[in-house]
């Protein structure tokens, strides 16, 4: 036997390749067919027609501008569709009830791959972050918009407002002028305070190389996310791009850790002078002064309680509130400015509101005059309706679900358009129509839970939406106390761009004329 031990063995080098090989054979077969069964589900939503390898990717190819206009049309095809950008599936959704089984759901929590060029900028904070890690950072951060907190930063949204309000004095001559950037730089200069409790004073020197690179980071963003070829992190660099993106993150995440090395000093310094207060009996009116905390502050809280919160975490949460804190602020005040100006009837009702709340009186906004504004929100409501800030929501699939009776398979990216799902006649009868009186309480019982999403909806809702809403009506309330505000451009002219956020391609032209003195 022997002999027979010795010729089998002899046999198992020339084996392997074959035992290999069939291996490999057995994987691609198990893969195609897995692929085939993917695309047999995808094929049963309806879309438009693609080409092999491409699918509808040339389609898209188009210049930036057009890019949002194209993908909102596909919304055409149904409520629940498909298109295919080279060989990934993106299902499309405009519908409220559509929408609904994803942002409802503890399940499909995933942001879509299109987050991936944040990373850089972002690591994996609040925005990008998944699974256990999301859920950790949601509560560790959900204190920090309580509505005490929220209250105390007043007295920057009312500092930074006026600031804003002197400069726009400048420009109120009842000439055209582009008002974006001025909204957009008061929005930056709060984020900053409120989140690192650092002023950058963006609304008076914009060329600080801070806010340049912050600029230049979010185009660089947009720029991978709209062109394909320079998705690939090597044909980013072999373009010229890296470069620059590298020295704008070392501008960005410099400023996040010099603020969390300052920050945790003068915390330190907090936490001795409330010792030293609690074992004296003196009086000590520098101790005893209220000090206002900014985010930054409360996560030190939390990172010294938790020693797994590294700075890098910090640094991601605050470069997190620095990116979603202030272009979709200013968006929001952007677009209610221009219904407004192309609303003069409606303008002149806040203006009434307005004017009841605050007489002739320059005092700064407080929060009980906030509540008063009626109006004024529903007309933030409104116009956050038609022009939502972020014009996409994206998550990824890791497990079928089941959307209209579609099986839309794993590793499917979902992208639900709100501006289309804003635009229902059955939950907004005359869409187009810019009427706030749609957010009266009356309006508003019957509507589905998820026809009106600009700050996304379910788990994954934006944590700061109260943040922003309280901003939005200081910031609008403080430009329409002092002016009335027009706006000769028709909504058929307008260019809309669709990036990171949603915004007029040839800015916000209006024109101001002073209603009142002081100030």
């Amino acid at each position: 036997m022997a002999w027979l031990r010795e010729d089998v063995l002899s046999l198992v080098p020339h084996a392997v390749p074959y035992v290999f090989l069939t291996a490999i054979i057995g994987l691609v077969i198990t893969w195609y067919i897995r692929r085939m069964q993917k695309v047999a589900l995808i094929e049963k939503l309806p879309g438009p027609p693609g080409i092999p390898i491409l699918g509808n990717a040339l389609e898209v190819n188009v210049e930036p501008r057009e890019v949002f206009a194209k993908l909102v049309s596909f919304c055409d095809f149904g409520d629940v569709m498909r298109i295919w950008l080279g060989q990934r599936p993106y299902c499309i959704i405009s519908k409220a009830k559509a929408a609904e089984v994803i942002l409802s759901s503890n399940k499909h929590i995933d942001k879509s791959r299109d987050y991936t060029f944040l990373h850089p900028w972002l690591g994996t904070g609040l925005l990008t972050s998944t699974g256990s890690k999301w859920h950790s950072r949601r509560k560790l951060l959900t204190p920090a918009f309580h509505f005490k907190i929220l209250e105390d930063f007043m007295e920057v949204f009312n500092k930074q407002s006026v600031i804003m309000v002197r400069k726009l004095e400048k420009k109120a001559n009842g000439k055209d002028f582009d008002i974006f950037p001025d909204v957009t730089l008061c929005a930056l200069d709060i984020i900053c305070e409120t989140a690192m409790g650092r002023c950058v004073n963006a609304q008076e020197n914009s060329e600080s190389d801070y806010v340049k690179a912050l600029y230049r980071v979010g185009a660089l963003v947009q720029q991978r996310q709209t062109r394909p070829w320079l998705q690939p992190d090597i044909l980013f660099k072999l373009l010229g791009y890296a470069k620059e993106h590298d020295a704008c993150m070392k501008v960005l995440h410099d400023m996040s850790y010099s603020c969390i090395k300052e920050r945790r000093v003068q915390y330190q310094e907090r936490k001795m002078r409330k010792k030293k207060q609690s074992t004296s009996n003196e009086d000590d009116a520098f101790v005893g002064k209220k000090e206002r905390l900014a985010f930054l502050d409360l996560l030190l809280e939390a990172a010294e309680s938790d020693r797994s919160i590294t700075d890098v975490d910090l640094r991601e949460e605050v470069d997190t509130f620095m990116f979603e804190g202030h272009d979709t602020t200013a968006a929001a005040i952007n677009w209610s400015l221009y219904l407004l100006g192309t609303h003069p009837e409606i303008q002149a009702r806040v203006h009434e509101e307005l004017d009841e709340i605050f007489g002739d009186d320059d005092r700064p906004v407080t929060m009980n005059d906030l509540r008063e504004m009626k109006m004024t929100e529903n007309c933030i409501k409104e116009a956050l309706r038609l022009f939502p800030s972020v014009p996409f929501i994206g998550r990824e699939l890791t497990e079928e679900v089941v959307i209209d009776s579609y099986r839309i398979p794993k590793g499917t990216t979902i992208m639900i358009v709100p501006f289309r799902i804003h635009r229902d006649p059955e939950q907004f009868p005359k869409p187009e129509v810019f009427d706030p009186d749609r957010f009266l309480a009356e309006n508003c019982k019957d509507r589905h839970p998820y026809a009106y999403v600009p700050f996304s909806a379910g788990p994954r809702n934006c944590i700061g939406q109260k943040f922003a809403l309280i901003e939005e009506k200081v910031l609008l309330s403080s430009i329409l106390r002092k002016f009335k505000v027009g706006s000769d451009v028709r909504r058929e002219d307008l260019k809309i761009l669709g990036e990171l956020i949603l915004r007029p391609e040839d800015g916000n032209i209006v024109q101001l004329t002073p209603r009142k003195t002081g100030y």
